[in-house]
């Protein structure tokens, strides 16, 4: 089957070919959780974990309680898209990794902690998305993965950091996250602008 332009994107921006950010801003992400709270534990869960591990929705869907290293904090990701088997631990919050060992204390060590398939795990953060008023390109699971990046470039995280993070097997599919226009970069253009230009005429 053909795929039209429209639908075709470079997998090393962080706009779509319709020039649409594939990301959440800072805002988009903080309405997304704040209504993700209100969700059942796990779509709450769900929610949570992809918006502060970064992890594909399929990389989510497949933990089980013995990926979750309690002690160091460290969710055990396998990581996807790769011709070998990597596995990946990424630092979750205290209170997240509580959650987490809340909903999987009644199951065995490889039950997986979401009973759904990738579809329906979709579906449901689609319909937080939905809720919080977000649209667009971006208001997808995937866009959860890219706002995590571009927080990580934000709050200067080590490239090297991100990568191993986001279980990317080059650092040309981190260094995107770098192209995000946020506060920094906006200070730094701020510099350019003769704020004069835009006075209101009197």
């Amino acid at each position: 089957m053909s795929v039209s332009r429209a639908d075709q994107s470079d997998p090393l921006s962080l706009f779509d070919c319709r020039g649409q950010r594939k990301y959440l801003t800072g805002d988009e992400g903080r309405r997304f959780l704040a209504e993700a709270a209100k969700a059942d534990p796990l779509t709450r869960a769900l929610c949570r974990v992809l918006a502060t591990s970064g992890c594909r929705i399929s990389e989510a869907l497949e933990l089980s309680p013995s990926r979750l290293d309690r002690e160091r904090g460290h969710i055990v990701f396998r990581t996807l898209k790769r011709r070998r088997l990597v596995f990946r631990a990424v630092p979750i919050p205290p209170a997240m990794m509580a959650e987490l060992v809340d909903l999987a204390h009644r199951l065995g060590p490889d039950e997986r902690i979401w009973p759904w398939c990738r579809q329906t795990g979709w579906r449901r953060i689609k319909r937080v998305m939905t809720t919080a008023g977000i649209t667009g390109g971006q208001a997808m699971p995937k866009g959860l993965r890219h706002r995590f990046g571009v927080r990580a470039a934000e709050h200067d995280v080590p490239t090297a950091l991100t990568q191993r993070w986001l279980g990317h097997a080059s650092p040309r599919s981190t260094v995107i996250y770098q192209q995000a226009v946020g506060d920094e970069e906006r200070s730094f253009a701020a510099r350019l602008w003769d704020e004069r230009t835009f006075d209101k005429p009197s």
